[in-house]
C-alpha cells in the first residue's frame, strides 16, 4: 500500500468513497467554472482579493473528518465541505455546508504535524490569534501545502509590521 492509499483510508469511510468524492469534486469544479469561481460564490470576497491556491483535504471535527477544499486567498484561509452536513435544529434535520474562514491578519501559526504512531498520517495545525485550532489532513501534496500556508502567514506578518 502507498502512503496516499493509507491516508485516504484513514480519513474517509472507505478508499472507494474517497476516490468517488474526489471525482465528484473534480466534476463540480469543471462544471462550475473552476476553483476561483467556486471560491467567490461560496465566500464573501472583496474585488481586489485574489485566490492564490486551493487544496483538496479534510478538516478534523468532533464528528470525524470532513472532506472539502481549503482555499488560500490574499485575504483569508477558507474551508468549505464538499457536501452539506446534517444537524438538528428545533427537532428538525437541517443541512448546511461546513465552512471555516480565518482572515490572514488573524492567523497566529501554521504547524506541520505527524502522527507518532503512523508517520504516514500528516496534519497541518492552523491556529488563530484567539487560539482556535483547526487540523487539516489528507493533502495530496502535503509539503507543498505546508510551505504555501507558512509563506502566507509569513507574508501577512511582514505586512503588518
Amino acid at each position: 500500500m502507498t502512503p496516499l492509499y493509507l491516508k485516504l483510508v484513514k480519513t474517509s469511510p472507505s478508499f472507494a468513497d474517497a476516490a468517488m468524492g474526489r471525482i465528484a469534486q473534480g466534476t463540480k469544479v469543471l462544471a462550475e467554472g473552476g476553483y476561483e469561481k467556486i471560491f467567490r460564490q461560496t465566500f464573501e470576497t472583496v474585488p481586489e482579493e485574489l485566490l492564490q491556491n486551493s487544496y483538496a483535504c479534510y478538516l478534523s471535527t468532533s464528528a470525524g473528518p470532513v472532506m472539502g477544499v481549503l482555499y488560500v486567498s490574499t485575504e483569508k484561509l477558507a474551508f468549505c465541505s464538499d457536501n452539506p452536513l446534517s444537524y438538528k435544529s428545533g427537532g428538525q434535520t437541517e443541512w448546511s455546508y461546513y465552512k471555516v474562514v480565518i482572515p490572514l491578519h488573524q492567523l497566529k501559526a501554521v504547524n506541520p504535524s505527524t502522527s507518532r504512531n503512523n508517520p504516514a498520517e500528516k496534519y497541518i495545525q492552523v491556529i488563530s490569534v484567539d487560539s482556535h485550532e483547526f487540523w487539516f489532513m489528507g493533502f495530496l501534496n502535503y509539503n507543498g501545502a505546508v510551505n504555501f500556508l507558512q509563506e502566507a502567514l509569513q507574508a501577512r506578518t511582514l505586512e503588518s509590521v
